[in-house]
This record gives C-alpha cells, sequence and structure tokens, in this order.
C-alpha cells in the first residue's frame, strides 16, 4: 500500500518540508565544521595558558607565600588551585558539545596525556585541570563561564525560530498552489453531477488564471448546449403534437377496425415518446407545487413523498401482474415532487417493460438519506452497462427488438436523482431481477 498522500497540499507541503530540513541539516553541519574546531582550539589554548601560568605562580613564590597567592589568584582571576587527593570525588566531563572532547586532546597534547579534566570536584562545579609540580598532583578550577560561551544555543533558537517561519511558508505556498485546483475539482464534480457551477475567479499566476479562464468558458458552453438542447427537444416535441392529433382524429374516422386500432397505438406510442423528450428538457424548470413552505434557494418542498408513491404507482397496478408497494411511514421530506413523480414513472414503466410485471416498491429511510427502489423479476443489466444505459438516447441490444421507446427513462432518473443531490444505482436482485434505487438526501423536517 503506498504511503504518498494523494491530496497535492499535503505532497507539495512534505516536499518542501524536507528539502528545508535537509538545507536547515546541510547548515548546521556546515557551521559545525566551520566553528567546532577554532572554538576547540581557542578553549583549549585559554586552559593552557591558565594552568601554566598557574604551575609558573606556584613554583616561583616561596613556600610561605603560596597561601596568599592561591588567594589572589581566586579573588583576581577567578582560579582556585588545591592539592589533589586520592579521596577526591570527580564528576565525569560530560559528552556534549563536542568542543569540550576536542578542546580536552588538544590541551592533552600540550598539558601531557596525564592531564586530568572534572566537571566537578567534592561538589564544586567548574572546570577543573589537573597538573603536577614534581611528584605532587594540583587542580585548578577555571569558571565554566569562561570556556562555554552561549553562541551554539542562540544559534539554535534562532535556527529553530527559522525554519518554523520556513514551515509556514512552504505551507502557505502549497496552499496558494492547491486551492485553486482545488476549487476547479469541485466545481467539476458539480458539472458531473449536472449542476452548472458559480465562476471560478479568474486571478492568481498566469497558468491558474489560464486553467479557470478555459474552465469558465467551457462550463459557458456546456450550460448554452444543454439550453439549446432542451430548447430544440421541447420545440421539436410540441410541433409534433400537431400532427399526431390530426393522425389521431384520422384514425377515429377510420371504418377499418384493424387500421384504426393499429394507428392508435402507433400515435400513442409516438406520443409516449414525445413525452420523454418534453419531461427530459423540462427537468432543469422550477416547479410548482401546492405545498407553499419552500426550502431556501433549493427548489424543493415539503411533501409526503409516501403519498406521492401511492399516487404514482396506481395507474401502474392494471398493467403489471403484481405491484407490492412496501413504504415505510416516514416524515415529510423536501423534494421535488414532479420531478419525482416523473423518475419513478419511468422506473415503474420500465419494470413493466423488461421486468416481467411482478414489481415491488420500497421507500424506506437509512440514516441521512432515504431509499425508493423499484424492484422487479425480469433478465436484469449486465454490470458492464450499467452505467451506460444512464446516458440519454442509450439501450441494450435486447431493448430494441422487442420494446420501443426513446431511450431516456433512465437518463430522466439519473437528472432527477444529481438535481435532488442523491444518486441513482442499479443493482442485481436477490433471487433474480434487477433494483433501480433512487438515494436521496433527507432533509426530514416535522
Amino acid at each position: 500500500m503506498s504511503v504518498v498522500p494523494k491530496a497535492l497540499l499535503v505532497r507539495a507541503f512534505l516536499l518542501i518540508v524536507v528539502l528545508i530540513v535537509l538545507s536547515f541539516a546541510a547548515s548546521v553541519a556546515i557551521f559545525r565544521h566551520a566553528i567546532q574546531e577554532p572554538r576547540a582550539q581557542q578553549m583549549a589554548q585559554l586552559v593552557v595558558s591558565a594552568v601554566n601560568l598557574t604551575r609558573a605562580a606556584v613554583l616561583s613564590s616561596a613556600p610561605e607565600w603560596r597561601g596568599a597567592l592561591m588567594a589572589e589568584l581566586r579573588d583576581v582571576e577567578g582560579l582556585r588551585v588545591q592539592m589533589a587527593d586520592v579521596t577526591d570525588m570527580l564528576e565525569p566531563m560530560p559528552g556534549q558539545p563536542p568542543e569540550l572532547r576536542l578542546m580536552m586532546d588538544k590541551a592533552r597534547e600540550r598539558l601531557g596525556e596525564d592531564t586530568r579534566f572534572a566537571a566537578g570536584r567534592n561538589g564544586e562545579e567548574a572546570l577543573w585541570v589537573s597538573f603536577y609540580i614534581g611528584k605532587e598532583e594540583f587542580w585548578v578550577a577555571l569558571p565554566r563561564e569562561r570556556i562555554e560561551h552561549p553562541l551554539s544555543e542562540v544559534l539554535l533558537v534562532w535556527g529553530s525560530v527559522v525554519l518554523l517561519l520556513a514551515l509556514l511558508g512552504a505551507y502557505f505556498i502549497a496552499r496558494q498552489v492547491a486551492r485553486p485546483l482545488d476549487k476547479l475539482a469541485q466545481a467539476a464534480q458539480q458539472i458531473g453531477r449536472g449542476v452548472m457551477p458559480q465562476p471560478l475567479p479568474e486571478h492568481g499566476t498566469r497558468e491558474i488564471a489560464a486553467v479557470a479562464r478555459a474552465f469558465n468558458r467551457m462550463s459557458a458552453d456546456l450550460a448554452a448546449n444543454e439550453r439549446e438542447r432542451a430548447l430544440v427537444l421541447a420545440g421539436i416535441s410540441h410541433d409534433l403534437r400537431t400532427p399526431l392529433a390530426r393522425m389521431r382524429l384520422a384514425a377515429e374516422l377510420s371504418a377499418d377496425e384493424i387500421l384504426r386500432d393499429g394507428l392508435t397505438a402507433d400515435v400513442e406510442q409516438m406520443d409516449a415518446v414525445i413525452q420523454q423528450f418534453l419531461d427530459y428538457a423540462r427537468l432543469d424548470e422550477n416547479e410548482r407545487s401546492e405545498v407553499s413552505s419552500l426550502r431556501p434557494n433549493e427548489g424543493a418542498v415539503l411533501t409526503d413523498v409516501q403519498l406521492l408513491v401511492q399516487e404514482t404507482a396506481q395507474p401502474f397496478k392494471a398493467q403489471a401482474r403484481s405491484l407490492v408497494l412496501d413504504l415505510q411511514p416516514l416524515p415529510h421530506i423536501f423534494v421535488k415532487p414532479l420531478l419525482l413523480k416523473r423518475a419513478l414513472a419511468n422506473l415503474l414503466d420500465n419494470a413493466i417493460k423488461y421486468g416481467g410485471g411482478e414489481i415491488t416498491v420500497q421507500f424506506r429511510q437509512d440514516g441521512d438519506r432515504v431509499i425508493l427502489a423499484v424492484a422487479d423479476r425480469g433478465t436484469g443489466i449486465p454490470a458492464e452497462q450499467r452505467e451506460a444505459v444512464k446516458r440519454p438516447f442509450v439501450r441494450l441490444e435486447n431493448a430494441r427488438s422487442n420494446a420501443t421507446g426513446s431511450g431516456l427513462g433512465l437518463a430522466i432518473v439519473e437528472r432527477a436523482a444529481r438535481l435532488h443531490g442523491g444518486e441513482f444505482y442499479l443493482e442485481d436482485r436477490a433471487g433474480g431481477g434487477l433494483e433501480a434505487r433512487l438515494v436521496l438526501p433527507a432533509g426530514l423536517s416535522e
């Protein structure tokens, strides 16, 4: 399984962070290489000078004046000189920073390999360095502030601040790149659901602005094409109604009963196809309803979907061999009632034509969604063709030879689902057959 994040913002941010951290680590390594050895050399020189000065002062002073000399060194120079004792409790030198180890090595090269160092002696904190006068061992204590400089700590603090600022900058840079693309992806998803998005802002970098401009132009063209197609479908369908009415009248006046029945059946079939054209062309129109409680900005109304299903299914009971309604009592929900009626009527019509006439209609709630399902016992639709049949004017081969229609039935259902903010699924029914499911947002209200 890949651990690389998929989100552009996260991926770009992590890449920039990696570059910043590597650059920071390289800078620290260069700093240590350039500063560490000179600092260690300086610290070693200071220690050697202090030890040599102390040894020379002790050697050159008379024995009766050594006590006064050591007090003078302590008070003026801050150096404490004491005789070594086998009972001394010594605290070892710390391993960090690395300059201390390097300093001790360089100091031993000049003072002798028998030179000892301690961070504390008999509970007194200092930099203790041993030296010999004859066979006697002495300890000299140097104030640690003379040896340790807070330069590394200061640089570490400021380096951390710079690193934090760089990380914040990396996030904003990655966000500047990812945010317009995220808006573009959301707008593309809206187009995929059949909803025209708001125009994208055409500012920012030249490339992002060009992409937004091209997408807005594409969206406008798609909207114009959709309006033109709907207008053409509605116009053609409306113009065909007049000659169909004349054909129906001529059929009624015909003395030949067989010819009259045939013409009447053809006219009704053509009229049904025209009605589907009109339904498909008018799906985007705002619906009117007797229910006055509109949900703001959605065009949906508070509807008793259980009653709507019963009313829609009533005309199909005479055509189906069996039509079972399994309707869960639910509160009213916000839907577009005419649009939902058209979708349900198309599903019932398909179930009668291709599903053997044994139909079950279910209406139930599933969490924050409601499901309206129409199931039959027909041969079903192959899984690889289920998305294709949702497109306009697409029909299966077995449907073309033995049934009539425009190929818009499932396309109307698909668009109705999207205009409700829901989904439309075609799945196998347990025990054989097909189940068509409309999954809509519940939007329940009392």
